[in-house]
């Protein structure tokens, strides 16, 4: 890449190539994206965003345009949400969510609505409230929050539609896990983990089980499980 970073995000789009987003370095909070070209193995400068972030989250739309939303910068979290548009390569503004927030999750749903989750805010408060993104609008509206605040968790979107939101850290390391239904907008709680854990990883099998590896609760965690919805 021409910029070195972390903390970014990365994002397949509809054409095949792969838009990075944001990070932090050495110098500061980077807004300068960069495309990936599998076809050539090259990597070209793209329309920077309006504001440099990290700790946000990219969704990819099912109108092909990327979603970036929250994160934090030198001046503390954002509520602030851009939209890049890989057919004319530049970002415009979208409306703000409610609430400012990083380290949370953003799950496409099947209906096309992005869920936002959790999260932390300035002032060190980790988050219990989620909120829902509109494309067909562009405007974001509450939602039912969750029964535990939670960061640095993971949220899966299952075969069934609901989406698991599964473990971080809020009042200690969580094993606890939550579903939401977008049918009710309602959360509900399931089973927890047998381990707690932050920072770990979630992946939907062919088969709609969910794996969660790794993580932190105080030391490295190398313990798998398996979710069956």
């Amino acid at each position: 890449m021409s910029t070195a970073r972390e903390r970014h995000t990365a994002s397949v789009l509809t054409n095949g190539k792969v838009l990075v987003a944001g990070g932090a370095n050495s110098g500061g909070w980077v807004n300068s994206p960069e495309l990936y070209d599998p076809s050539t193995g090259m990597w070209t400068n793209t329309g920077s965003m309006s504001t440099a972030r990290y700790f946000h989250t990219a969704s990819v739309l099912t109108n092909g345009k990327v979603l970036v939303a929250g994160g934090y910068y030198g001046a503390g979290y954002l509520n602030r949400a851009e939209l890049y548009d890989p057919s004319t390569r530049m970002w415009t503004n979208t409306s703000s969510m409610s609430t400012a927030r990083g380290y949370h999750t953003a799950s496409v749903l099947t209906n096309g609505k992005v869920l936002v989750a959790g999260g932390y805010s300035s002032g060190s408060v980790y988050l219990n409230s989620a909120e829902l993104y509109d494309p067909s609008t562009g405007m974001w509206t509450n939602t039912s929050s969750m029964s535990t605040a939670r960061r640095t968790h993971t949220a899966s979107v299952l075969t069934n539609g609901k989406v698991l939101v599964a473990a971080g850290s809020g009042s200690g390391y969580l094993n606890s896990a939550e579903l939401y239904d977008p049918s009710t907008g309602m959360w509900t709680s399931t089973s927890s983990m047998s381990t707690a854990r932050r920072y770990h990883t979630a992946s939907v099998l062919t088969n709609g089980k969910v794996l969660v590896a790794g993580g932190y609760n105080g030391g490295y965690v190398n313990s798998a499980e398996l979710y069956q919805p």
